[in-house]
């Protein structure tokens, strides 16, 4: 909590002058905008990030990533449910070859040694994470279009950072915030480049290619992961991995060419 609280803290003042600059001009928002506003920013960047911390204790890291890379899957389904979206043959064979892929490469970090209950309990929050998140880039869609993007995600944004906050002042004391110099240097390096640049491009991404194409070229993460601990931290790359690399950079290649009748309107 004290991590996350950090991150949010200094991820604050962009989200904050994003919000306002944006929402100078701006028509006001009507109650049912701000109720989906905060409704949105509570599942999103909140809901979904505690759960995964709460899922971390129970279960191992590549289990917990290989749970929470299911939302895609679960995008592409609430948007078909919710909105109708159709999902093409092109799209299942993506995530298909997605999902293979993230199995394979986390399959030697799967650690079957922890008891039966603590598995389902870290696994179920887990779970829960990545459709709290599925929930977010679904409902997203439609607000970007409406509020605009840098807006939607600003707004967004301040009701996760000030859940995360409140969370934080209650079950945390205020004593915890004094870390050495290094942490805060690494919770700005968070807030900067695993925040606040990610998420609005992840909302301009949402808003030119939809919520699930979206979704699904964000499995390519923890591959990226992968080849990241490689090369900073010395971690050991097997097979699996570079089978499960091979597999999501296919899926994604799939789902991101542009379809024959798009190629055939613009030639």
């Amino acid at each position: 909590m004290t991590l996350l609280a950090l991150r949010m803290i200094f991820s604050l003042p962009a989200f904050l002058w994003v919000g306002l600059r944006a929402s100078r001009n701006a028509p006001p928002l009507a109650g049912r905008d701000w109720a989906a506003v905060l409704v949105l920013g509570l599942l999103g960047y909140y809901g979904a990030s505690i759960l995964d911390f709460l899922g971390l204790q129970y279960i191992t890291a590549g289990l917990e990533r290989l749970i929470l890379f299911t939302y895609p899957t679960l995008t592409l389904l609430l948007g078909s449910l919710f909105y109708g979206h159709r999902i093409g043959r092109r799209e299942w064979i993506a995530v298909t070859l997605c999902y293979v892929g993230i199995a394979a490469a986390f399959a030697h970090d799967l650690n079957l040694s922890a008891t039966a209950s603590a598995v389902w309990l870290g696994g179920g929050f887990v779970f829960g994470s990545s459709l709290s998140y599925a929930f977010y880039l679904t409902g997203s869609g439609p607000m970007l279009a409406k509020v605009g993007v840098a807006r939607f995600t600003a707004l967004a944004m301040l009701v996760s950072t000030a859940a995360t906050l409140a969370h934080f002042l209650v079950t945390e004391p205020l004593s915890s915030l004094d870390q050495p110099l290094p942490i805060y240097g690494y919770a700005l390096a968070m807030a900067v480049l695993s925040t606040v640049l990610p998420v609005f491009a992840q909302a301009a991404s949402m808003r030119r290619i939809g919520s699930g194409r979206s979704a699904l070229i964000g499995t390519v993460g923890p591959l990226i992961t992968i080849f990241l601990g490689w090369w900073w931290l010395d971690e050991a790359i097997s097979a699996w991995q570079l089978l499960g690399a091979g597999l999501v950079v296919a899926g994604v290649i799939v789902v991101s060419r542009p379809s024959p009748t798009a190629a055939n309107s613009s030639s």
